[in-house]
């Protein structure tokens, strides 16, 4: 927490990691993804927690072949829909509906747009107009590149996983301290950016995006 000693040294606002003032649960939507993120249904939180990590489990530790797995598993989602469909009078049961194991078209369409705003934004900092997103774009693509040497692409999707599910949690319940902590760091960043954009980045042209901005 801050100190007496702190507060003349912040000349920078508190930082917050989502941005606003707003409630971390209303920072993420307030649906039923920010429910799972902050565990208040812990019963599902937990179940996708187990199922990504037996995942991890079968095709890491034991090392279990993906096209094998998905035999398996259709096998059985098969041999399951075959002995309800035949013994649906006798345990008086209704087979389920189609729509239950389809994709919803919303799906595709939410994927197309992600993918696309991802596109748009690699453009936009790959143009040179902001050079401080561009080369800290350069640097966590570089550091990700060094961690794809140490572990394998699960281990890593594994990891971030975890990270996305403890961390929002961890957060809210030490938000002010974690604020606190962001803020001291974003200063020091500030100035290092400041040295950094005096002596090299000031001396870079800009790209033409940025000139026809000015025009």
């Amino acid at each position: 927490m801050p100190t007496s000693s702190d507060s003349g040294d912040n000349h920078v606002p508190p930082v917050r990691l989502f941005g606003t003032e707003k409630p971390l649960h209303q920072a993420l939507g307030e649906g039923a993804v920010a429910d799972i993120l902050l565990w208040r249904n812990r019963n599902i939180s937990a179940a996708i927690l187990l199922g990504f990590t037996l995942i991890w489990f079968l095709f890491e530790v034991l090392d279990y072949n993906f096209v094998t797995l998905a035999c398996h598993i259709s096998i059985t989602l098969m041999l399951i829909l075959f002995l309800w469909f035949t013994g649906a009078d006798i345990i008086k049961l209704n087979p389920p509906d189609p729509r239950a194991v389809t994709i919803p078209n919303s799906v595709f369409h939410w994927l197309s747009n992600k993918t696309n705003q991802t596109l748009v934004k690699v453009y936009k900092v790959s143009s040179g107009e902001d050079l401080k997103t561009f080369f800290m774009a350069l640097t966590l693509l570089w550091i990700l590149s060094g961690i794809g040497k140490c572990c394998s692409f699960l281990n890593l999707l594994y990891i971030c996983f975890l990270g996305t599910m403890i961390l929002p949690v961890v957060y809210e319940q030490y938000q002010n301290e974690v604020d606190y902590l962001a803020s001291k760091g974003n200063q020091d960043l500030r100035k290092l950016y400041k040295k950094l954009d005096s002596k090299v980045l000031g001396k870079i042209p800009r790209g033409p995006l940025k000139d026809k901005k000015k025009l």
